[in-house]
């Protein structure tokens, strides 16, 4: 009987499940959408039970065929989503609209904009660890802000979870909380093993330092430590699987992402330190985040970390990340003018917008010496969602340069382009700064939705300069997270080895001739300079 180990992966719009052997090859997987809710401007909330309902449809249907009684461990991943609980594990309403079992704030909603800056204004010395400013994104402001805008629901909360270790508590019924998770996004100090308690005082959090933190995690493990007990009676029946199954401690899905693609070996060799230090993971999808590695800290300013053990044990980890790539993406297409009648067009040619665009780009593009210079006069400044990395800025904005008064099917792609062109500008600018700080990026390890788009890896490869390395298996987040149950129940004996047997490089796209590199870095000049021109509108505008 063949070993099974079983991902789980849980974004912003689904949960997907996969069963892998033990050596990485994927046999089945599933997806099941989840529901948002958006209140008001700037918010957005998810259900916990419609959450695990997903996931286990999803384990479910991926083990359709297989053996659950061949299962060797299950892991599982998750956006770094605020999941609020009662004393009986029943949702606590973090909406403004009381909806009871909108219990989630998700990691993309940015109402705790004010509480963030109070957090900031301290210059705490854990914020050293976050790039120096806390998110918005991150856990800290978003509980402030439940304690001054629902007080009721902070007081009736007895759990508050980042959204992988509610999974693993959902399956488990152990509260234990991942270093990945509580490093990353809560403040956690992974290299001394404790909480700041006078931070958590400080900020005005102080009723969770008084408690001595246990609503928010005193039994912190490794990415991949077996959680004791395995896989409840209860879950394993919603599951469809046996109880007491090894489930691993979880990890935030860019940081499975990072996993599954960042120790895969090149040219035939397994990466040393020196190796490491010229790679970084980009992990894409609605927004996206990059994941470079060091033996030391290295405190890189609007980026965040440094990380203690919270992807690879015993590394320090740099986070950098885009607020919006995908969602961006998205939002310039579907709003666009053409959209409608080019999607029907799409639809009925049986094929999706993106290569109905990437088609309009390439014929477009014909009789030039290379596609970008489409894009010559139209410039997009990507900040429609704030600047995650490196300005750690959320109040920025998206521009555009260079409209016409035209709005055809030929405009959009090109827009579309132009577009695609900015996230990677974005990429380019992270690595640029990671590098200012020690690394010596080069190589680009892919993985995520963006990856499924020729069109957005070839501007990253020529926009930054680096080959791209896309993963052997594509669905190298639900790999990673494959990892966590591999490690768990002794198939692989630790994070590294997993690595090492369960990830493969593929493709390699190698970044364009010199002219191509001349024409991108002008683009990436005007993609610095129109910041530096939204700072002097607002200048004027102040003044």
């Amino acid at each position: 009987m063949q070993d099974i180990v079983i991902g789980v992966d849980v974004g912003t719009g689904s949960a997907r499940a996969a069963a892998f052997t033990a050596k990485g090859t994927m046999l089945a997987q599933a997806v099941h959408p989840i529901r948002m809710w958006r209140p008001q401007a700037d918010f957005a909330q998810q259900s916990s039970a419609d959450i695990w309902a997903a996931v286990c449809a999803a384990v479910r249907d991926a083990m359709q065929g297989l053996d659950p009684a061949a299962v060797r461990g299950l892991g599982f991943d998750a956006t770094c989503s605020l999941v609020v609980l009662d004393a009986a594990g029943a949702p606590v309403t973090v909406s403004p609209d009381g909806g009871p079992e909108q219990d989630i704030i998700v990691w993309m909603d940015h109402r705790a904009a004010a509480e963030a800056d109070h957090i900031n204004a301290g210059g705490h010395e854990v914020l050293r660890y976050v790039g120096g400013k806390v998110s918005l994104e991150m856990q800290t402001p978003k509980l402030l802000w439940l304690k001054r805008h629902l007080p009721e629901s902070w007081r009736r909360a007895a759990h508050f979870f980042d959204l992988p270790d509610f999974l693993t508590w959902r399956a488990t019924g152990g509260a234990t909380r991942s270093l990945c998770s509580t490093v990353c996004k809560w403040t956690y100090l992974g290299q001394e093993g404790r909480w700041d308690d006078a931070f958590f005082r400080a900020i005005g959090l102080e009723e969770l330092a008084a408690e001595g933190f246990r609503r928010i995690g005193t039994d912190i493990l490794p990415v991949g430590h077996p959680i004791p007990g395995g896989l409840s009676p209860a879950a394993a029946a919603e599951l469809g699987l046996p109880a007491g199954i090894p489930v691993g401690t979880s990890a935030i899905d860019a940081h499975a992402g990072g996993l599954g693609v960042i120790g895969a070996a090149l040219d035939g060799e397994a990466p040393d330190e020196a190796a490491l230090l010229r790679r970084v993971a980009l992990v894409g999808g609605t927004s996206s985040c990059h994941m470079a590695v060091s033996a030391t800290p290295r405190f890189v300013p609007g980026v965040w970390g440094p990380y203690f053990s919270a992807m690879q044990p015993g590394l320090w980890l740099n986070e950098g990340g885009q607020s919006a790539t995908g969602a961006l993406i998205d939002h310039v297409i579907t709003t666009h003018a053409a959209y409608p009648a080019l999607a029907e067009e799409a639809r009925q040619a049986g094929i999706s917008i993106y290569q109905a665009l990437n088609e309009r780009v390439a014929a477009l593009a014909a009789p030039l010496a290379f596609p970008a210079l489409l894009t010559e006069g139209l410039h997009v400044m990507p900040d429609f969602h704030g600047n995650r990395s490196p300005r750690a800025d959320a109040s920025l904005r998206g521009m555009i340069s260079g409209l016409r008064l035209s709005a055809t099917a030929d405009d959009l792609a090109v827009l579309y382009l132009a577009t695609v062109q900015a996230v990677a500008y974005g990429t380019r600018h992270i690595i640029e700064t990671l590098n200012e700080q020690g690394y010596r990026i080069d190589t680009v390890l892919a993985c995520g939705g963006g990856t499924k788009n020729p069109v957005f890896l070839r501007e990253h490869a020529d926009a930054t300069g680096c080959r791209l390395v896309l993963p052997a298996e594509p669905e190298a987040i639900l790999l990673g997270a494959a990892m966590l149950g591999a490690v768990a129940g002794g198939l692989q004996q630790d994070l590294p080895a997993a690595m090492a047997a369960m990830s493969r490089a593929g493709a390699v796209i190698e970044a364009g001739e010199e002219a191509v590199r001349r024409y991108h870095d002008a683009k990436y000049a005007v993609f610095r300079r129109m910041h530096d021109d939204q700072m002097a509108y607002r200048a004027l505008m102040a003044g």
